[in-house]
């Protein structure tokens, strides 16, 4: 009996040991997935500055220097953030496993992660403040989403507060062919505050409400019956899915992580644009991410930053905003109509080029997922499953996809050689009569325009389907702003 007991001293801590990974790695795995795709967001190439490391840092870190610290340091800073707080910021294995993933194993997304808190925290703040909720919760988009604003996870849950279709549905999100409001930053986040404090109606405290936005209020009910009538969340937390008991954990070290950072040499990735720093518009006609770059002077990667709820990278007609850098959004208000006038143009001249699908090859990079690739190349998760033959578990990184891309091709047509003052008068509106007076050659790679009253560099970018760059380059133009009557040479986009 004395070696049985002794065998079983033994066996315990490995059991429990055991028990307690089985816990953390139930949340700790999407969570730390979520963070992985972080580093496969192209956007970052444009829209954050990498992390700017102050040399006279107030602990006197070297840059790649990781710190850890014991665990009574790690209690005593989550006391002080407690007493502040209605929530129950206790410390404990299950919260240590958390802050090591966020401030050791997973530092650079950490980091970008803590740029885009710059663009959404303010936001979430001052609707949290409108509701009056607590304002920490605004740290539960970062276990839900890492701040990724078009996040979605294998359940299908989407956006920086993970609604699944029927709640967001029920919280006024629509989802349609072109718009996904779930993904929507504003709309979605009133919606998680109603949703938020509705669950509060139920319970009456927050660590519940975590627990219920993470299980849904009907499990927590069953939870509390299961325990006789508990109404704590560390006292129904046994009885709770494994995922569950990992969340409230999760929830509390995303709070410590964001408010000491610099204490463990983190410092956040900037966007280059922060919340103060953007504004929307009213869009009145479809326009696709191309066309806004385009007219705009932009990178698609940025609009798709700032306009997540946009599922065709196209923002159709009907009144939708679109959000941009103020910057951007005066040039559109002040350009508003010409942007217009020359997407009708471009319309009419599309009569000229029919739609072809491109064979491209995509090699799958680590943490990249399937949704991610659809969207930019603008294909569904169904279309790229069936042209690689993807089962469920997905494609490994290196794994090489075929992705049949649609684009414009032009259609042919007989060549025309324009090279005579003669045969210039017969060349459209695009040619102007002073080059046919002058007797100048032209080439007939490009067309030759003269700027009409009201045009743009960039209503012409959209016109000829080029960039607008190529226009500034082609004619060595000084000033973007055109005058009438002046000349242009344009290579037109034909292949």
């Amino acid at each position: 009996m004395g070696l049985f007991k002794k065998q079983l001293g033994l066996i315990l801590p490995v059991l429990i040991g055991l028990q307690l990974h089985a816990q953390i790695s139930s949340v700790v795995n999407p969570i730390a997935d979520m963070l992985d795709s972080l580093s496969t967001q192209k956007m970052f190439e444009t829209a954050f500055s990498k992390p700017v490391f102050p040399k006279n840092n107030k602990y006197k870190f070297a840059q790649d220097s990781v710190p850890r610290y014991d665990d009574y340091t790690y209690q005593a800073r989550l006391a002080k953030l407690d007493a502040f707080s209605p929530f129950d910021l206790v410390y404990n294995e299950h919260v240590k496993g958390f802050i090591e993933l966020y401030t050791v194993r997973k530092r650079e997304s950490v980091s970008r992660m803590m740029g885009f808190a710059h663009l959404y925290y303010p936001m979430f703040e001052e609707i949290m403040d409108k509701y009056n909720i607590p304002l920490e919760l605004k740290h539960l988009a970062v276990i839900e989403s890492a701040l990724i604003p078009y996040a979605r996870s294998k359940a299908g849950a989407m956006g920086l507060w993970q609604f699944m279709y029927p709640t967001g549905k029920m919280y006024g999100l629509n989802v349609t062919s072109y718009v996904d409001e779930r993904c929507n930053p504003y709309k979605a986040t009133v919606a998680a505050a109603e949703y938020l404090k509705s669950l509060y109606a139920m319970f009456g405290d927050w660590q519940m409400v975590l627990a219920a936005y993470n299980a849904g209020p009907g499990t927590i009910s069953k939870a509390i019956r299961r325990s006789g009538g508990k109404k704590t969340y560390w006292e129904i937390r046994p009885y709770l899915p494994l995922e569950t008991q990992g969340y409230v954990p999760a929830f509390i070290a995303a709070n410590y992580v964001m408010n000491y950072g610099p204490e463990h040499n983190l410092y956040p990735a900037m966007p280059r644009k922060t919340y103060f720093e953007v504004d929307t518009v009213v869009v009145k006609e479809q326009m696709t991410f191309e066309q806004i770059s385009q007219a705009l002077n932009i990178s698609t990667e940025e609009i798709l930053y700032f306009n997540p709820q946009y599922r065709k990278n196209l923002i159709p007609s009907g009144g939708n905003a679109m959000c941009l850098p103020k910057n951007k959004i005066a040039y559109f208000l002040n350009n508003e109509m010409a942007i217009y006038d020359a997407l009708k143009a471009q319309r009419k001249e599309e009569q000229q080029f029919e739609v072809a699908e491109v064979k491209r090859i995509h090699t799958v990079k680590y943490g990249e997922k399937l949704s991610t690739i659809a969207r930019k190349y603008g294909v569904s998760v169904e279309e790229l499953r069936t042209w690689n033959s993807i089962g469920k578990k997905g494609a490994k990184p290196g794994k090489k996809l075929v992705v049949y891309v649609r684009e414009q091709k032009a259609i042919p047509s007989k060549p025309v050689t324009v090279n005579t003052a003669s045969n210039l008068a017969s060349n459209g509106d695009t040619v102007n009569k002073q080059l046919a007076e002058n007797n100048v050659a032209l080439d007939p790679a490009y067309v030759y325009h003269k700027v009409q009253k009201g045009e743009t560099l960039y209503s012409l970018a959209l016109k000829y389907n080029v960039e607008a760059q190529s226009i500034i380059n082609l004619n060595s133009l000084q000033d973007k702003n055109l005058s009438q009557g002046q000349l242009l040479k344009i290579k037109s986009k034909t292949e």
